[in-house]
């Protein structure tokens, strides 16, 4: 044998026996579980936004581990690094696999009971955070100079990577794996996607702002579409309420990660899938709010107001009131309702009694539908529970008979508004309107009977704007309006 295969052997004898030590934020897990479980703290409670600033006053150590020992943690939902996980394996019966990371070891040790691959865990514990140099120090202690190989996936890293052995770089740019391999041997890098523009765009919920088509409702019902100015005005709000809602989407977003890990749609969301940084949500989220209220300030100080309440109730939603029985739908039908007031107070205009009444109603019933929808789901799946809910399924039949009944009571109210000395004095032939009631009469019906056979999206304002029959019904209504008018 020659002396260059001798010592190839010898160097791969060598690299199987050298301990395998595993970056687990970033690397592991596409996510990080000091942004993580600072989240969930606050979606408990808000409040401990100042609890966590003093926490932080005392070390970043301190602060992770004060947030551990306060948050209920499920590891099983962490979006993990499959291909990483997969190569683990094979490297099991081969080589020492530890769990190295800066992570609380309280949240670590629960990650590696999970996963099943690693002989030893060593996390920051209170007292010293374990990143960076300090984590380059542990190892070193343990296992000497070059006596490891080392899965990163960050700059900081680096300082990990120039004593080590090896390095393993998880990285979406090959700008990291040049840097590690000017300080060591790159054995092998795990390409990862980067955060790409269409992620973005479905973590803004952009097609969710079809909901806001709702500002121009005062504008069609006072009949003055061609009136430039308050169509321009008009369209400006619907933009605000479009940065706004994305913001507060955002948001949601990251307060609600683990009950959206276990919905089997909202899983694949960006935040939840770990295909978006966790850190980039709420920098995002104030720029698109910012944004979205500097506007609004230029249509007029009341919708301003009114975009500030919108904003003040659906992060009041988002955070809490989601999971109280009731209020939440009631909830969710004053904020489509707040969009007719923000479309009024864009034009300054007096709203209309009659079209907030039937807004309350028509889509306090589609809210019902979406929690119906939810529960279904849940029973399918076996769970007593909608996952981050105050229902139980038990709760199926009153919600159904709750939603009908109030999409019932906004064909009540068109058919009084159609009868009264406001509809007649905006039409001319306002007795042609009685038709919009059979039409609303037969969407609603139809609409719950798709919920009530398990077909219906979990949006029902979504599934109202993709559905063929709905469009054909909103045609037939515009012709009776504008044959009216």
């Amino acid at each position: 044998m020659s002396p260059e295969l001798m010592a190839a052997v010898r160097e791969q004898a060598h690299s199987q026996s050298v301990p395998l030590c595993v970056d687990l934020d970033g690397t592991l897990i596409r996510s990080d579980l000091l942004i993580e479980s600072a989240l969930a703290l606050l979606a408990k409670n808000p409040l401990l936004i100042f609890s966590m600033i003093v926490w932080l006053l005392h070390g970043k150590a301190y602060l992770k581990r004060e947030i551990a020992c306060r948050v209920e943690f499920d590891a099983s939902t962490l979006p993990y690094n499959q291909a990483l996980i997969e190569w683990l394996q094979s490297q099991r019966p081969l080589r020492p696999i530890i769990l190295c990371t800066a992570s609380d070891s309280r949240l670590a040790q629960s990650v590696a009971a999970h996963v099943g691959l690693f002989g030893d865990v060593l996390a920051s514990d209170g007292v010293r955070n374990l990143s960076g140099r300090n984590k380059a120090a542990e190892l070193i202690a343990r296992y000497g100079e070059r006596g490891f190989d080392y899965v990163g996936n960050a700059s900081i890293d680096l300082a990990v990577w120039k004593h080590a052995h090896a390095a393993i770089v998880i990285a979406p740019r090959p700008g990291l794996a040049r840097a590690a391999a000017k300080v060591s041997t790159v054995e092998r890098v795990f390409p990862v996607p980067k955060a790409s523009l269409r992620a973005w765009i479905k973590a803004l919920r952009v097609h969710q702002w079809i909901k806001n088509v709702l500002v121009f409702l005062p504008l069609l019902a006072s009949h003055r579409v061609l009136d430039v100015i308050a169509l321009s005005h008009t369209a400006i709000a619907f933009l605000c309420f479009g940065l706004c809602a994305s913001s507060v989407y955002l948001t949601n977003d990251l307060l609600d990660l683990s009950a959206d890990r276990q919905h089997h749609r909202k899983r694949n969301r960006p935040f939840a899938a770990g295909t978006l940084p966790l850190a980039a949500g709420p920098v995002v989220a104030v720029i698109l709010l910012i944004a979205g209220l500097a506007l609004a300030w230029l249509i007029s100080h009341i919708f301003f107001g009114v975009l500030i309440s919108y904003f003040v109730l659906t992060t009041a939603y988002s955070v809490r009131l989601k999971r109280v029985m009731m209020l939440d739908v009631v909830v969710l039908a004053m904020l489509y309702t707040t969009r007719i007031l923000a479309g009024a107070a864009a034009l300054h205009t007096k709203p209309s009694f009659w079209l907030l009444a039937f807004s309350m109603f028509i889509f306090l019933s589609l809210a019902m539908i979406k929690r119906y929808t939810e529960l279904l789901a849940a029973q399918k799946a076996g769970k007593v529970k909608a996952s981050g809910r105050g229902y139980d399924v038990e709760d199926i039949p009153l919600i159904q008979s709750l939603g009908g009944s109030s999409g019932y009571l906004a064909v009540l109210v068109l058919a009084l508004y159609i009868d009264s000395t406001a509809g007649e004095s905006l039409y001319r032939h306002p007795h042609y309107l009685w038709m919009l009631c059979p039409l609303l009469l037969y969407w609603i019906s139809r609409t719950w009977a798709i919920a009530h056979r398990g077909i219906m999206h979990d949006d029902p304002v979504i599934f109202a704007v993709m559905d063929n029959v709905s469009r054909v019904l909103l045609a037939l209504a515009a012709i009776i309006v504008a044959v009216s008018i």
